[in-house]
């Protein structure tokens, strides 16, 4: 089993982490709604109020948070994870949060006339722009299609890049930012799509359902959430069911399967001075762990 030093318990499904310069790792917790730091001694502080799915969090260019919010989802006794929709879901949301007070403000919750549904995860590029993902909402016998978008931090502009994917979840970028990777959940497969400029994509052609190209999935029953890219370009790709952080190559090869101390591991983030500290959510359990990954993680856009 890894060696994981658990920093904080009793989460409500956590994901999202945030490495900050202080040592403290910001985070969500979809079920209950909130946005949540926990320093490195393990105190744990909610920040503003709760609303809504929280999931996605990154560090935009000008020192805030941008958030996936979901909306919100509905939990059962039994279940871990949200079944369906919450009874005052109206929609998903991409908001800006104050890391210091939690004040949430909205950004998008339409692109071209539709909802979101259920967005997801985010990635900052060097321009300041950011690539996200929509899940999309399950409900009882049906779900949305779920997409890959882009929008600027301002609230200007968002633009859907690729749609449908079934269940777009994790979402990052190559070194070199020429590719954005997303983690379908359902098919467990691992999509790389070519960028041209900033939030345009070369698309590839029929049979790609959404114009990207499958260069990973697994043989085993799994399911994939959030990933995290490698200062080497590797990907490390948080996989549900089979408790690991399986890491491909960019060309798809499966390098290392980490093995968790709990079946959900929903996301994985690096900090400290070389990059190698990796602060993984565990999700079934409500924990958060932290260990050294045996590479460095690439260093954020606008990372401290």
């Amino acid at each position: 089993m890894t060696d994981i030093r658990i920093l904080a318990k009793d989460l409500g499904f956590p994901e999202g982490p945030v490495a900050m310069a202080d040592g403290s790792i910001i985070l969500t917790e979809i079920k209950g709604g909130a946005v949540t730091r926990v320093t490195p001694d393990g105190t744990v502080t909610r920040l503003g109020p709760s609303s809504g799915g929280p999931n996605g969090l990154a560090r935009g260019p000008d020192g805030a948070l941008y958030l996936c919010n979901n909306g919100g989802s509905r939990y059962e006794p039994g279940h871990f994870m949200g079944q369906g929709p919450a009874a005052d879901y109206v929609t998903g949301t991409v908001e800006r949060v104050d890391p210091t007070t939690g004040e949430r403000r909205l950004l998008y919750y339409m692109c071209n006339g539709h909802k979101l549904s259920a967005p997801n995860d985010l990635v900052f590029d060097r321009q300041g722009g950011f690539y996200f993902t929509d899940l999309g909402k399950r409900y009882d016998h049906s779900r949305d299609h779920g997409g890959l978008y882009y929008a600027l931090p301002d609230g200007s502009s968002v633009r859907e890049i690729a749609y449908p994917i079934l269940s777009a979840n994790g979402v990052g970028l190559s070194p070199d930012e020429r590719v954005v990777y997303v983690a379908d959940t359902e098919s467990a497969r691992l999509w790389a799509f070519d960028i041209e400029s900033p939030g345009v994509l070369r698309k590839q052609p029929f049979p790609s359902p959404h114009g990207g190209r499958c260069i990973g999935d697994l043989s085993a029953f799994c399911r994939f959430d959030s990933l995290a890219v490698l200062a080497s370009g590797n990907i490390a790709v948080a996989t549900l069911v089979a408790g690991t952080i399986t890491v491909f190559s960019p060309a798809g090869q499966v390098l290392d399967e980490v093995r968790m101390p709990d079946t959900h591991p929903t996301n994985i983030c690096f900090g400290g001075p070389d990059m190698r500290t990796a602060t993984v959510t565990l999700s079934g359990t409500g924990q958060l762990g932290q260990m050294q990954w045996p590479e460095p993680g690439l260093r954020l856009n606008f990372q401290q």
